[in-house]
Parts: C-alpha cells; sequence; structure tokens
C-alpha cells in the first residue's frame, strides 16, 4: 500500500485487534456511525461482546473499526451492524485497511466452515447525492465485495411520529388479537407466497419451505419482543370471520415497531394493506410511543406507497449485504 501523505501511514504500522474489554469503547468511539449511542447498552447487556468488536489502530489514530451484534446474550453474531474506515484516508488505503480488519475480524469470530453474519447499514436517504458520503459508503461496499458478499436489498427506514393523525378506520375489517405463534405461523406461511420482499424471497430461494421461512422469521425475531402479545392483531371479515391478515406492532431492543405486516393472498388487491397499517399504527398510537419505526424494501412500491398513506416518513435508507456461501473470501 502507498500511502498519501495526507495519512502518513505504512503498512507495518497497522494493529489490529478486538477491544480489550468496555474500557476502551471511547477508543471504538472514534468513528461515528448512527448507532453509536447504542453500544453501551449493548455491551452492559451481552448483545454484543468486546472480543466481536474490531478496530485498525495506527498508533493512536482509529483507521477503522467493525462489530457484530446479536438480538440476546448468549447468542452467536447474527449481523455484521458495524464498519466504518477513518474519512481522511484515501480510496486505496480505505480498500486495504478494510480488507485487513474485515479479514483478520473474521477469521477470529466465525468459524471457517461457518456462513458469516449478513451485513446491515443505516444510511441518510441522499446518500449518492453527497460525494464524501458516498465515497465513504462506496469503499465499505467495495471491501464487502471483495470478500464474497453481494448486496441483498436497499430499505426505506420509515417513521411515524407522535401528532400526526391516524386515519380513521374503514370499518371493513374486524380485528383480533393473535392467539398464540401457531395462530401466526399458520397466517404468515401463505403470505410468504409471492412476497415483495428480499429477505422472504432469499429464505425461500435457499430452500426452505414457506412454513419453514415462517417459522424461522418468528423464533429468530417475534419470540424475543418483550412487548405484549396482545398488540399483535388478526384482520377478518365481518360477516364471516374469515382472516384477511395481519400486523405485528412491537417493541425491539430499541425502538416500537410495525415488525410485519401482511395480506394473505386472496384477499390481495383490495386495499386492505391501509386498514390493516391503521390498526397496527393505532395499536402503537394508543400506548403514547415516541415514534414508530418500520422499513420495507426499496422496490416494494405498494408497501411504501401504504406507508407514505399512513403518514410515515421516510428518514433513512439501510442496505444489507450477505456472504451466499461459508468460510473465508474465494471458497
Amino acid at each position: 500500500m502507498t500511502a498519501s501523505s495526507s495519512a502518513g501511514l505504512h503498512p507495518h504500522d497497522l494493529v489490529i485487534r478486538p477491544l480489550a474489554g468496555p474500557e476502551e469503547l471511547d477508543l471504538f468511539l472514534r468513528l461515528t456511525y448512527t448507532l453509536d449511542h447504542e453500544l453501551a447498552d449493548d455491551l452492559a447487556t451481552g448483545r454484543r461482546l468486546p472480543e466481536w468488536m474490531w478496530v485498525a489502530l495506527d498508533g493512536d489514530r482509529l483507521l477503522g473499526r467493525l462489530s457484530w451484534w446479536a438480538n440476546a446474550a448468549g447468542a452467536e453474531p447474527q449481523a455484521l451492524d458495524f464498519f466504518d474506515l477513518a474519512p481522511e484516508l484515501s480510496s486505496e488505503e480505505r480498500a486495504e485497511i478494510g480488507l485487513r480488519l474485515l479479514e483478520t475480524a473474521t477469521a477470529a469470530v466465525i468459524p471457517a466452515d461457518g456462513k458469516r453474519p449478513e451485513f446491515g447499514r443505516f444510511m441518510p436517504a441522499d446518500w449518492r447525492d453527497v460525494p464524501e458520503t458516498r465515497s465513504l459508503l462506496e469503499s465499505v461496499f467495495g471491501v464487502l465485495e471483495a470478500t464474497g458478499a453481494r448486496p441483498l436489498v436497499e430499505r426505506l427506514r420509515l417513521e411515524w411520529r407522535p401528532g400526526t393523525p391516524v386515519p380513521e378506520p374503514k370499518g371493513r375489517l374486524e380485528f383480533r388479537p393473535v392467539r398464540d405463534r401457531e395462530d401466526l405461523v399458520t397466517l404468515m406461511t401463505p403470505v410468504m407466497e409471492g412476497t415483495l420482499d428480499a429477505h422472504g424471497q432469499a429464505d425461500l430461494a435457499s430452500g426452505l419451505s414457506t412454513r419453514e421461512a415462517a417459522e424461522l422469521h418468528y423464533d429468530e425475531e417475534f419470540a424475543h419482543y418483550s412487548s405484549p402479545q396482545e398488540w399483535w392483531q388478526v384482520a377478518q371479515l365481518p360477516e364471516s370471520g374469515e382472516p384477511v391478515g395481519f400486523v405485528v406492532p412491537a417493541r425491539n431492543n430499541y425502538h416500537h415497531t410495525i415488525a410485519y405486516i401482511g395480506v394473505l393472498p386472496a384477499h390481495r388487491g383490495n386495499g386492505y394493506i391501509d386498514d390493516i397499517l391503521v390498526e397496527g399504527t393505532r395499536v402503537l398510537a394508543a400506548a403514547d410511543v415516541p415514534r414508530i419505526r418500520a422499513a420495507t424494501d426499496l422496490g416494494n412500491v405498494p408497501m411504501a406507497d401504504a406507508f407514505a398513506r399512513a403518514g410515515y416518513i421516510n428518514f433513512e435508507r439501510a442496505i444489507n449485504y450477505v456472504w451466499d456461501a461459508p468460510g473465508a473470501a474465494g471458497s
């Protein structure tokens, strides 16, 4: 690597290591990202471990950092959700330092025969239009792709804020609480058919049946929510009680959220998504929450339009990269 005069970096100066403990969090925070404020609590609750948090150092200069995360203490790493490279580095330096950091950390944390956890990144909605932001992000994406990752999906991050009017129910549907796991999984299973969600499509492409994909989604996400399960609602036709769809308003580890929403295939095309989303929003708004978060794939235009009609704004974007094959780069 040829160091730029601004960086003054030589290859032998680079030290790549995990944090020694929570007391080194300030070192990790010398670079910035929108989730920095969650790190201390993640460490305290075991959702993040010091040995999952890696840094690339030139003396006391932080040139890169990354971290994995899990949704509960004791779990294996579920996502690579921090990966930052110093803005003062040239694109060439970012590429080399980023690759060395990612591959060194991955070799130490992820079993050689294991599949790398998905990478996720939140980004400004206009990230492509700001040259410095775009350059930094494309450096990170370039490193990921050099190790065999591919972009899975770009998503809209959405937010409903208190004071935003909640549309009145149209009266076309009735709602009842989800009874139990089987009740919801049974409804999720047909919703997986023809899904526009890239993660759902990836689950099916991996060989899972629609039922298995629904069970995986429930067990990895919904089962961990501490918010009342009575919030989860099934929409049904008033006359017959026939299920039309469902919505899962919840609180995850960080925010109140519309965690999942779906319309059964037999009832699509009737605009029921609006009624169901309004009900989920009403449930959380009635609980006097500070905000409601949601997300949908950039390509899922019908769902994005429904959120807009319900008063949600697009405040950010997110992107996910996946490694389809287990093992190190080139495997």
